[in-house]
């Protein structure tokens, strides 16, 4: 019987220490960007307040600011309870849980949507609109989420128009050096509506291939073309490009835009953050053909 109990306090005291670890990282880098969003810092640190009671499943509540700006303090792990280094997908999840309190099981749909496109969902900048869902079922639903959307022109172009934060930084790495849209004008290659996506998806795939993609048996295809009602463009977070050298990638990078969709190589999204706090939140850095991608480690 006291063996039993052992294993199960030493169990209890190992899951505390992981949630311990997690919430110290994820606040420890979120707190880190206020620097860069100075103007926003109080929206920042509302959202930050909130993601920590996420993480410990208690109610999302505000705590009072505090007059002067705190160090975060370590955080207490049990003597009896060995350290542990969170993984690249444990990190990654935690800033997940911002959005999403509850991750979706690792077979199901929407976990397979989040592995291909979730990146850009773990931007905590303020002025940035996440939807609360992977799949938008329709029309109506894609609406009324862009219809909260507070958007911005992409300088050059006729028609593309992204959230403005995204547009704002695109903007700022079109103006260190040049590169043009994907198709050369199209509206398409910028924010796009439900029945855009529709129309693309039966060009490349059908019904069938959706059947797969939700079992999880077909996933390149989603490298293509995103199924209707999923892609990143319906978000305002994403554009397609013409990049052809290493000053553009570069420029990109550093104002927050990357390759996050493996093997579709002119789709950029809107991420946020640069190269270095990537790594910190669990994205993996990988050579695909040549390419440079940064994907989830879901």
């Amino acid at each position: 019987m006291k063996t039993i109990l052992n294993k199960f306090l030493n169990k209890f005291l190992n899951k505390i220490a992981i949630l311990a670890i997690a919430v110290y990282i994820v606040v420890t880098l979120v707190a880190s960007d206020r620097i860069a969003h100075s103007q926003t810092s109080s929206d920042v640190e509302q959202v930050e307040n909130c993601l920590v009671n996420r993480l410990l499943h208690e109610k999302c509540t505000t705590a009072p600011k505090p007059q002067a700006q705190p160090q975060i303090p370590p955080i207490q792990v049990p003597s009896s309870t060995p350290t542990r280094i969170l993984t690249n997908k444990e990190r990654f999840i935690a800033a997940l849980m911002n959005l999403f309190p509850k991750i979706p099981p690792e077979d199901s749909y929407e976990y397979i949507l989040l592995r291909a496109y979730g990146g850009p969902l773990i931007n905590l900048e303020p002025t940035i609109k996440l939807p609360k869902k992977v799949v938008f079922k329709n029309n109506q639903e894609t609406q009324q989420f862009q219809a909260t959307l507070t958007m911005g022109k992409v300088a050059g172009t006729r028609n593309c128009y992204l959230q403005k934060s995204a547009a704002d930084a695109l903007n700022k790495a079109r103006a260190q050096t040049r590169f043009r849209l994907k198709s050369g004008y199209g509206k398409s290659d910028c924010t796009r509506d439900f029945a855009t996506t529709a129309r693309f998806w039966k060009k490349y795939a059908n019904s069938k291939t959706l059947d797969l993609v939700k079992k999880g048996k077909e996933t390149r295809i989603l490298g293509t073309v995103a199924p209707p009602g999923t892609s990143q463009h319906l978000w305002g977070l994403a554009i397609d490009l013409r990049v052809t050298n290493k000053k553009q990638i570069n420029a990109l990078n550093q104002n927050g835009w990357y390759r996050s969709v493996k093997y579709d190589v002119p789709h950029w999204s809107y991420i946020g953050y640069p190269p270095e706090k990537l790594l910190k939140l669990g994205f993996q850095k990988k050579v695909i053909g040549g390419i440079t991608y940064w994907l989830t480690p879901l």
